[in-house]
């Protein structure tokens, strides 16, 4: 069957020619060496969760209070938000592949490295190189996405790869949790990094993007060559920050994601279960919940903004609306403890902020060209890495200062999502107008090769 217009159109964007007999965008060999891409981000999202099961078994392990451990999940996430500009630049410039292979070498390493760390000090140089090689995963599986599947299917596609990463999630919260409890911590961690040289088998079969004809035959303009001239790391840089869609993306992704990353990376268990009085197991239900709900909701976000790119910020602003209410009814109830039933409706309203924070990447994406995506995903990507890291230290520190009150520590939630809502506020008319100034203009410049 051919390409239909929007076909063609999604993918002159994407900056790759429509494919034949399932080989081009989004054709069977598209879906199977993305999901290879995916399965990378799979395997990555499991080790940088894995201390959230982990928490309390770490201080213990390594005689370690409130502060230091939060030190685990800052330090990886400081790496990874600050590797995201350099990774977007390596997407850009040496593709998906040699990126992959690199972060699956290093995540992998990290892993066993925590695995067998006989110190604090040990562990944590451990988690460094997790977040660098946790940082080359999502970055590369977008651009791997935009080069395999038509532009139209962009916001699926992106979601898609975080529901994957939540399963991933959802993973470690089933199964590293009962690795710990049945074998202990070094089967538990070193066992899992198999998975790390799995996935590096599989990579072995990658291709960053599907093979283009030899000359243009179905009216599109030819991509530009590989070997022309590029800008500068400085122009690169520049050209997607001016951009204002670049940059809303990055408010929208701080200001969705960190609520759930936060209670899924490090707190979530410990307030559950000593702030709220729940067993382990309880806990570790609800913490699923956070999960199947993400996954849930992932796949209905982007079936609407690929329907209806208006519905973005809705999403995102009732998103963060409703995640400030749960939380505010939680820690404001009467008593020390809240009923399980809010509970429950905090974390399904928690599994909302991961697809939600994607959105980011939709603002973003139209407004850079194919060459630049990775650079602008990398900025956008950023900002819940941000977000959660300054949270997650705020919380260590003031449960140390309080002696232990979470009502107190999470209240810092607040404080980010008020920042990140002023800025997307702020953004979001400038960014709809140059947005409708660029769809106007490649209307307008549009090349049409005649047909033979």
């Amino acid at each position: 069957m051919s390409a239909g217009p929007a076909d063609a159109a999604g993918a002159a964007s994407s900056g790759v020619p429509p494919g034949k007999g399932g080989t081009g965008p989004g054709g069977r060999r598209a879906v199977a060496v993305w999901s290879i891409g995916v399965s990378v981000y799979f395997v990555a999202v499991i080790f940088r969760t894995s201390l959230g099961v982990a928490g309390l078994d770490a201080g213990e392990r390594f005689a370690i209070g409130a502060s230091a451990l939060s030190a685990f999940s800052i330090v990886q996430l400081l790496v990874y938000a600050g590797m995201q500009i350099p990774v977007g630049l390596l997407v850009d410039r040496f593709g998906t592949k040699r990126v992959l292979i690199l972060g699956a070498v290093l995540f992998t390493t990290g892993q066993l490295g925590f695995a067998l760390a006989p110190s604090y000090g040990t562990a944590l140089a451990a988690r460094v190189l997790l977040g660098c090689g946790d940082a080359m995963t999502f970055i590369s599986v977008l651009r791997l996405g935009s080069r395999w599947f038509p532009a139209r299917r962009a916001p699926l596609m992106a979601q898609l790869a975080g529901f994957a990463g939540m399963a991933g999630n959802l993973v470690s919260t089933l199964l590293i949790a009962r690795l710990l409890d049945g074998f202990g911590w070094a089967a538990a961690f070193g066992g899992s990094s198999l998975a790390g040289v799995v996935v590096l088998v599989l990579l072995l079969f990658l291709r960053d993007q599907p093979p283009r004809p030899s000359a243009p035959d179905r009216g599109e303009v030819p991509a530009p060559s590989a070997t022309a001239p590029q800008p500068g790391v400085r122009g690169q840089l520049a050209a997607a920050w001016r951009e204002p869609g670049t940059r809303l993306g990055l408010w929208a992704h701080f200001t969705g994601q960190f609520p759930a990353m936060v209670f899924l990376l490090l707190w979530g268990l410990p307030f559950l279960v000593r702030a709220q009085g729940l067993t382990p197991a309880t806990a570790g239900n609800l913490l699923t919940l956070i999960v199947v709900s993400n996954m849930a909701i992932g796949l209905v976000y982007g079936q609407v903004i690929a329907r209806c790119h208006a519905a973005r910020l809705p999403l995102v602003l009732g998103t963060v609306a409703a995640t400030a209410t749960l939380w505010a009814l939680t820690l404001a109830w009467p008593g020390e403890r809240a009923p399980l039933a809010l509970l429950v409706a905090l974390c399904a309203v928690l599994g909302a902020c991961g697809p939600a924070s994607l959105i980011g990447f939709d603002f973003a994406r139209p407004a850079n060209p194919p060459e630049r995506q990775g650079t602008a995903s990398g900025i956008v990507n950023m900002g819940g890495f941000v977000s959660s890291m300054a949270t997650l230290l705020a919380v260590g520190l003031l449960l140390d200062l309080t002696d232990g009150s979470f009502r107190v520590a999470f209240s810092a939630v607040f404080v980010f999502q008020a920042l990140g809502v002023v800025q997307v506020l702020r953004l979001h008319r400038r960014a709809a107008h140059r947005e409708r100034e660029s769809h106007a203009a490649s209307r307008v410049t549009t090349v049409h090769v005649p047909a033979a």
